[in-house]
């Protein structure tokens, strides 16, 4: 396997992380991002991921080459100053074209199953969404997530009533997560950005919503 990447720099890379690959070497052992440190490593410690990104989800994915780096990101991640953008491709049709989900998310275990559960008394978890096309009985949404919450875009949109194709823990799903992480923008001196490539797995479907490759 091979990562590509999106952005690079002598501090930081961002690198296209396909769905299905782990961050992190599960118990089981098989291959993860972590299996790519040493090709990137410039010192003695790091590479790090700087932030999460689910092992479902395809797309940009930030890697700190120098600690200085790991701790700058770290905070924007932290303090919502980076800039995410998300695609992601939902069952159902809107009436509506862009909207506010804003529910708190709490983690629920049951036996060795766990998932994201709305809860009053958790923190708060505030996506945004848009509208980008429609298909049959299927739809393309750019969504901003304003907090960090774990799965929180996945439980964002099935609280709206529209799970994610492919999400098997909130809408019953099979087969590839279409979620793809489309954007980052970290504003820091010089600014690092990326966008990564709508994922094969992805891409018809996203055309039967109004979705132009070229």
């Amino acid at each position: 396997m091979t990562l590509s990447i999106l952005f690079t720099s002598n501090r930081l890379l961002i690198i296209n992380k396909p769905a299905g690959l782990p961050v992190y070497p599960g118990r089981a052992g098989g291959p993860s991002v972590e299996d790519f440190y040493p090709a990137w490593a410039h010192g003695k410690t790091g590479p790090w991921a700087a932030h999460r990104l689910d092992q479902d989800t395809a797309g940009c994915l930030v890697i700190a080459l120098k600690k200085s780096a790991l701790l700058a990101a770290q905070a924007l991640f932290a303090s919502g100053g980076a800039e995410k953008t998300y695609w992601a491709l939902v069952r159902g049709n809107f009436r509506q074209t862009s909207g506010v989900v804003d529910q708190p998310l709490a983690k629920q275990t049951i036996a060795r199953h766990w998932k994201m559960v709305p809860d009053a008394k958790a923190p708060p978890a505030v996506t945004e969404w848009e509208l980008k096309g429609q298909g049959s009985n299927m739809a393309w949404l750019e969504l901003h997530p304003k907090t960090g919450r774990t799965h929180q875009i996945r439980a964002h949109c099935a609280a709206l009533g529209h799970p994610i194709v492919g999400d098997a823990i909130y809408g019953g799903g099979h087969g590839p997560l279409c979620l793809l992480a489309r954007h980052i923008h970290l504003p820091l001196d010089p600014p690092v950005a990326a966008t990564a490539p709508v994922p094969p797995h992805m891409r018809n479907l996203m055309q039967e919503c109004g979705y132009d490759p070229k």
